[in-house]
């Protein structure tokens, strides 16, 4: 009985290690992946330590990577150095991905006081071109959350640049795709989205915070599994030193 456990811990362990590295190539990813849409939105959002989280998530994937390769190589060998290295490292890196949780739900609870303090003042830099950051942040968010003003688009008569332009119309980011020979005149309010902006950056860039919780926390299971099986092998290997080698298809157990 004794023996299944053990050669089955490292069965699991082996295959956790190939999950390891797949998993950093994730985490890799959902990091980018926060970065890229941060810079789309960076100008409702001020905070530049919101990327905290994405940063360390980017840091643990390349350890993931280096702890993988650690991990098979010591337990294929059966190093009882190398399995106390890869605990230890794993017990390092679960401890971080409990801190990226921790400081994704505190930024995510922060978006929506960041994004009303802002919004305000993006709005009122808007000038239409697209030499402007601010402009180009603006038309890029109402065309990819179909939406329309902070609120709704009636938001834009407090705006500068619909007071210097006096032609009663909304930028023509406003318009639904469905309405043609839109140009976003306010006579005709049925070709505009009806639904502000505000509420839908703030559901966006919280939905982006969530990717980085349940992959600390996905991976922080996996991990658990892998200190659990590493734990049980490197015991075995020290009260029993004809242990039997992964590799050798040896007698002994």
């Amino acid at each position: 009985m004794g023996q299944c456990g053990i050669t089955s811990s490292k069965t699991v362990l082996v295959f956790l290690n190939l999950i390891f590295w797949a998993a950093a190539g994730i985490l890799c990813y959902v990091g980018a992946y926060v970065f890229i849409t941060y810079d789309d939105y960076d100008h409702f959002f001020e905070d530049v330590y919101t990327l905290i989280p994405a940063v360390v998530i980017i840091a643990v994937g390349t350890l993931l990577f280096i702890i993988g390769l650690i991990g098979c190589c010591a337990t294929v060998r059966e190093s009882r150095c190398g399995l106390a290295v890869f605990v230890i490292i794993l017990m390092l890196v679960f401890v971080t991905e409990v801190g990226v949780v921790v400081l994704g739900y505190i930024y995510r609870a922060k978006v929506e006081d960041e994004v009303d303090r802002s919004i305000q003042k993006v709005y009122n830099e808007y000038n239409g071109t697209n030499m402007d950051a601010p402009s180009r942040a603006i038309d890029y968010v109402q065309r990819q959350l179909h939406c329309c003003g902070i609120h709704n688009y009636s938001d834009w008569k407090k705006t500068r640049w619909f007071q210097e332009s006096q032609n009663n119309s909304v930028p023509q980011s406003c318009c639904k795709p469905s309405a043609s020979n839109c140009t976003g005149s306010l006579s005709r309010t049925g070709d505009l989205y009806p639904e502000g902006c505000e509420a839908l950056v703030v559901k966006k860039l919280k939905e982006i915070m969530m990717y980085v919780i349940w992959a600390a926390l996905t991976f922080a299971a996996i991990q658990m599994l892998g200190m659990l099986c590493a734990c049980v092998v490197l015991c075995r290997r020290g009260r029993d030193p004809a242990y039997e080698l992964l590799i050798t298809g040896g007698t002994y157990a």
